[in-house]
């Protein structure tokens, strides 16, 4: 059992038997009476947002959860398929689990897959991944007047900022986490 003072952001826990992570955690000590725990909770298999307030001395469940290595194989009508490295197993995963995450796939691709019983919900990526460059605006030697990035687009159709020397066909380092541009990477 957790107890109030487990929680923290990205602890995650059992709430009307549903998995359910800390988004956002504020504590407050009132001069007076007992501790306040603000949290704003994320259910992780809606997505839904909520904000709840615990008192010291309540306790939870934490989530029973499991993190599985599988390996990206495609996407069809009905999802991203997964398979598991070790029992050949397939998991599909919809596209509002995935959220942006589904822009830094890459086929053969190792993730890490977050199942609750036999069901996924989420998806763990690497930090970072390597993807061509589709398009992106020719750079006009001289032309500072339009700063130092400019928009591109890679082979996922994720769209981001460059820096301007970045051209068509380019392979380029993003990190995952942040969805921003890293290097060039040297083919």
């Amino acid at each position: 059992m957790l107890t109030c003072s487990d929680l923290r952001k990205g602890t995650k826990l059992m709430i009307d038997g549903e998995p359910h992570v800390i988004v956002q955690f504020d504590f407050t000590k009132p001069g007076k009476g007992q501790a306040l725990y603000k949290c704003k909770l994320r259910n992780m298999i809606t997505g839904s947002l909520f904000d709840r307030t615990y008192r010291s001395g309540e306790s939870f469940e934490p989530a029973a959860l499991e993190e599985r290595d599988m390996q990206y194989l495609y996407q069809d009508e009905t999802g991203y398929v997964f398979m598991d490295q070790k029992s050949y197993e397939q998991t599909t995963l919809g596209e509002e689990a995935l959220g942006d995450q589904k822009y830094f796939l890459v086929d053969n691709m190792e993730v890490k897959i977050l199942m609750f019983g036999d069901r996924g919900i989420g998806i763990t990526l690497p930090n970072f991944v390597n993807l061509r460059v589709t398009m992106a605006e020719p750079w006009v030697k001289g032309d500072t007047a339009a700063g130092n990035n400019k928009p591109a687009t890679v082979e996922t159709g994720y769209n981001l900022q460059v820096p301007s020397f970045v051209e068509e066909g380019t392979l380029i380092q993003i990190d995952t986490r942040t969805g921003e541009y890293v290097t060039r990477v040297k083919e």
